[in-house]
């Protein structure tokens, strides 16, 4: 039987959205209202892929369920949060599709996770009607020696999903580039950043408007505040997934630029609109 090769689409754009407080879900701010009007300028996919900072896992999955689950995977919140629902389709065919693609890393279809508030916080804003197809990839957070996977493990397999944008899926880093829950103001989401956190999120800026990926790779060669702004890596890998999927001379732009409860940077950004 002869092989069909996959549909080509034009190239889809890369988004990484820093997601922030749940709370957003229900806010109507600045944050929210640019994710309600970048929604508008957004081509429909055939689907869309959201790299979850808040799927932690030994090894690397993609959810392949039909029906993808809601998950609240946060505590203490008011009632109304616990009831919102986004009942999008999940992707199954082009999950598994994915998991087969990528050679160089060990990547598996997994029945056990859905839609958690990394994805469905800003879905519910940039395609309200939850009509696009979703899935998500976890994070390979394994240890050896006690050291999470390098940050190159990480852009190395984000290059290998490449191909997917010219299948129709837009692929979503969601995650904060500044994420110190340590020190954070629970009191005041509008409190104005820590020096250093507003130090940091400038350097990141300046490494994603020169392409310097290499830079932003090696965060630890930003300065001291680096500790403190990615005091782990889990909400800091989404951005690395974008930028590794940049192609050469595609626009980035920012789509928002901010921060919530002095510690957590809203930056967000765009590749190739």
């Amino acid at each position: 039987m002869m092989k069909t090769n996959p549909v080509t689409h034009p190239l889809m754009p890369v988004l990484f959205i820093g997601h922030g407080n749940p709370m957003n879900a229900v806010m109507d701010n600045d944050f929210t209202a640019r994710l309600k009007a970048l929604g508008k300028s957004l081509p429909k996919p055939e689907a869309i892929m959201v790299v979850s900072a808040h799927w932690l896992t030994n090894g690397t999955y993609v959810a392949c369920m039909e029906r993808p689950e809601m998950i609240y995977d946060f505590y203490g919140f008011p009632k109304k949060l616990y009831t919102l629902t986004y009942p999008a389709p999940g992707a199954p065919k082009i999950a598994k599709s994915t998991a087969g693609s990528v050679k160089g890393k060990d990547v598996r279809c997994s029945m056990q996770w859905g839609l958690d508030h990394a994805a469905w916080t800003i879905l519910r804003y940039l395609y309200p009607d939850a009509s696009v197809p979703v899935f998500e990839m976890s994070l390979d957070y394994s240890f050896n020696d006690w050291h999470p996977k390098p940050i190159q493990y990480h852009y190395e397999l984000a290059q290998e999903l490449a191909g997917l944008r010219r299948q129709g899926v837009m692929i979503i880093g969601s995650g904060n580039i500044v994420h110190n829950l340590g020190m954070i103001d629970f009191e005041n989401m509008d409190a104005p950043p820590f020096r250093w956190a507003g130090e940091f999120d400038e350097k990141v800026k300046e490494n994603l408007v020169s392409g310097n990926d290499r830079g932003l790779i090696g965060y630890e060669g930003m300065g001291g505040a680096h500790s403190l702004a990615v005091p782990t890596l889990d909400h800091y890998l989404p951005m690395i997934y974008a930028i590794a999927l940049r192609e050469k001379d595609e626009p980035l732009t920012f789509i928002y630029e901010g921060f919530q409860n002095a510690s957590i940077s809203m930056r967000s950004f765009t590749i190739g609109l």
